[in-house]
């Protein structure tokens, strides 16, 4: 085998395992207040949505205050509460994406 084929695999190979990463997609999701409620809108990276999704609030013992489904804008609604919390949404393939209460703003 020639030089130019044993560099051509040696670096190839690794190529072709790490190109499988440039077209993942990782979950997002913003969340602000609206009035009474709080608004998180869930979606992935490649601008895909995440409609039908379970989207959970946690009190920060890890207690479910809430769950709600996304709607067919990708959008969670929650009633908006005193207490501390965070918001998870968990696409169930990458990592979950938490937004935290002292994060979210009004829009």
């Amino acid at each position: 085998m020639s030089n130019f084929n044993l560099l051509r695999n040696a670096c190839g190979v690794p190529l072709l395992f790490f190109s499988q990463f440039a077209f993942a997609h990782f979950p997002l999701m913003q969340c602000w207040y609206q009035g009474e409620m709080i608004e998180c809108e869930a979606g992935y990276s490649d601008g895909s949505t995440a409609v039908d999704y379970q989207i959970n609030m946690f009190d920060y013992d890890d207690n479910l205050i809430a769950k709600v489904q996304t709607d067919n804008r990708s959008i969670a609604t929650f009633t908006k509460t005193t207490d501390e919390f965070y918001i998870v949404f968990d696409s169930g393939h990458e990592s979950p994406v938490e937004v935290d209460s002292v994060e979210i703003s009004e829009k």
